[in-house]
């Protein structure tokens, strides 16, 4: 019981973390030369786009795989039902609710960017609501905007718990144990190849549910780990080493192939939770303050981020001061509107926060 106490610490941190590297990560996409754009773009910028390309391959997988690791431990604690029930609360209903309430707000303000639309919010809420294009939400239609996650976590979330009804996680554990590090290191070419099922535009439920299951099943081990952290040398050497090559090739040559960036990604991974564990892996008034704060930050940082890059670069000729307004002014009015919305009993309910 004390190990798994321990291990909560370290996941909570690094998914803390996680979800605050977003606020930096979607800054940068305003000068993404991705060719994919963003709800506000001021044109390509080489090496902001080569900052996201550093941090991309693994940070949104590592929220599906520690989302595997707690869900493991939770069920350890409570039942198939409770456990669903729970997650219909704090995923489904923050996902609908986020889909009137938030998301609009983002496609009002694109359309204002890209098509100089002058109408009322009101009027753009219901173009979103009854014109779909390619699910962007560029052009002011409808989209999930960054709650895909929250949809695709939830949707997950209940195909894995039908699936460890058939496989319990007991039938699995000693098989996992006595696995090779070298076989969990290669799980990154099942984890490749699920990324072409179920795949809505570069948003793969078939990778994202592996990855949910590789936490839930294989990364979950307390014996498995032990052994991934004695090899943490090679691993991460392979790790440094991949990573220098990809942003050297992508600066360079713009090459950022599927089945590299899966290998970066999954070879990451295990190099964060080996190091997370061993120098995260303790709780503080910070962990304590953002287990509370991340999630609803996560749902609301995205709609501020837009609404004040709207404004910003439209009033501020400095690229660097764009960035860093946009930047550090999001994180601090999300910080703020969270503590706004944690006062009032009925939006608390429909963010997912908990009593």
């Amino acid at each position: 019981m004390k190990e798994k106490a321990m291990r909560k610490h370290y996941i909570d941190n690094l998914r803390n973390f996680t979800i605050l590297l977003l606020f930096p990560v979607h800054t940068f996409m305003i000068w993404n030369n991705f060719g994919s754009g963003f709800y506000i773009w001021e044109g390509e910028n080489k090496l902001l786009s080569t900052c996201i390309v550093l941090v991309n391959p693994w940070f949104m997988p590592l929220l599906f795989v520690l989302a595997g690791m707690n869900a493991r431990y939770a069920l350890e604690k409570r039942t198939g039902k409770a456990f669903a029930k729970e997650r219909v609360h704090k995923l489904l209903v923050p996902f609908l609710s986020g889909m009137i309430f938030l998301v609009p707000i983002q496609t009002f303000f694109a359309r204002k960017y890209f098509e100089g639309y002058t109408g009322s919010y009101l009027e753009n809420m219901k173009y979103f609501f009854t014109h779909v294009t390619d699910f962007s939400g560029y052009d002011g239609a409808l989209s999930p905007g960054h709650l895909w996650f929250i949809l695709f976590l939830f949707v997950i979330s209940m195909a894995a718990l039908l699936f460890s009804h058939c496989l319990p996680y007991e039938k699995t554990k000693n098989f996992v144990e006595q696995m090779p590090v070298l076989a969990v290191w290669m799980l990154f070419l099942p984890i490749w190849l699920a990324y072409y099922l179920g795949n809505f535009g570069g948003y793969s439920i078939g990778k994202n549910l592996a990855l949910y299951l590789a936490g839930y099943y294989v990364l979950s081990s307390d014996k498995l780990f032990c052994r991934i952290e004695q090899n943490i040398k090679w691993l991460a050497g392979l790790c440094i080493l991949g990573t220098i090559v990809l942003v050297v090739s992508y600066y360079n040559f713009s090459y950022y192939g599927d089945l590299w960036v899966n290998y970066i990604g999954w070879n990451t991974i295990l190099v964060m939770l080996a190091w997370g564990k061993k120098f995260l892996n303790k709780r503080t008034k910070a962990t304590d303050y953002l287990n509370q704060a991340s999630y609803p930050i996560y749902l609301l940082h995205q709609s501020i981020l837009v609404a004040l890059a709207y404004y910003t670069v439209q009033n501020l000729s400095s690229f660097v001061l764009q960035a860093l307004c946009i930047c550090i002014g999001s994180f601090t009015l999300t910080i703020l509107s969270y503590h706004l919305v944690k006062k009032v009993p009925v939006i608390k309910a429909l963010a997912g926060i908990k009593k």
